[in-house]
């Protein structure tokens, strides 16, 4: 397998995490999607992913794109340790977290979005960090309502081992930080998060320690 990702980006921390839970290693290959790089638009990596974005996962000479399509096909390509629950209502509840990141908090939080409204609509860097603190506030918001209200919360969002919803959840953690969210106003999602964080597949996949990292 082949990595094609962004140390910063979530989408490739959410995939880099479900893979070292899962025991399997991949051959990282870096996309500096920063405007100094913007390797994602040249012509190769345009080949290997249309869309232009990160991640793209590359196995047996087919590319799958967009986080949690790979997600779903590490859960059924290898589905030990399993990231989604036995039972059908916890599937869809880990699904339905998941997704609250990651169609709802992060596409608001890319730099299309964040990018279009400097460049096209005139918004200021203050405009610019309001809407960021505004969404990523409301998302997680209801993401900390729904851990608190359903029992099936444990020790991580759902029960008492990792899904792909802590996958989702830990990555946003760190983007909520860089935008000026504090997560510790979320005391499900904090507690959540540092436990994840304690779990070595979790500390493998942190930003800082990839190899394309600029810190």
């Amino acid at each position: 397998m082949i990595l094609h990702g962004f140390w910063r980006s979530s989408a490739t921390y959410r995939v880099r995490i479900a893979l070292a839970l899962k025991g399997l290693a991949a051959d990282y290959r870096p996309v500096n999607i920063t405007a100094g790089g913007q390797q994602q638009f040249s012509a190769d990596y345009l080949r290997l992913n249309p869309e232009g974005r990160v991640p793209a996962l590359e196995v047996d000479g087919q590319v799958l794109a967009q986080s949690w399509a790979i997600l779903e096909w590490l859960e059924e390509a290898y589905p030990q340790p399993a990231l989604l629950p036995a039972d059908a209502f916890g599937r869809a509840r880990v699904r339905s977290l998941a997704q609250l990141v990651v169609a709802d908090i992060q596409p608001l939080q890319n730099l299309g979005p964040t990018n279009y409204l400097s460049a096209e609509l005139g918004a200021t860097p203050d405009q610019v960090a309001a809407w960021l603190k505004h969404w990523i506030n409301r998302g997680m918001a209801a993401f900390e309502a729904q851990l608190a209200r359903d029992a099936a919360t444990g020790q991580f969002c759902h029960s008492d081992s990792p899904t792909l919803a802590d996958a989702c959840l830990v990555p946003q953690c760190y983007s909520a930080r860089r935008f000026g969210v504090g997560v510790e106003q979320f005391p499900n999602i904090a507690r959540i998060e540092a436990a994840c964080q304690a779990l070595p597949a979790f500390a493998a996949a942190v930003p800082e320690r990839q190899p394309d990292a600029v810190l």
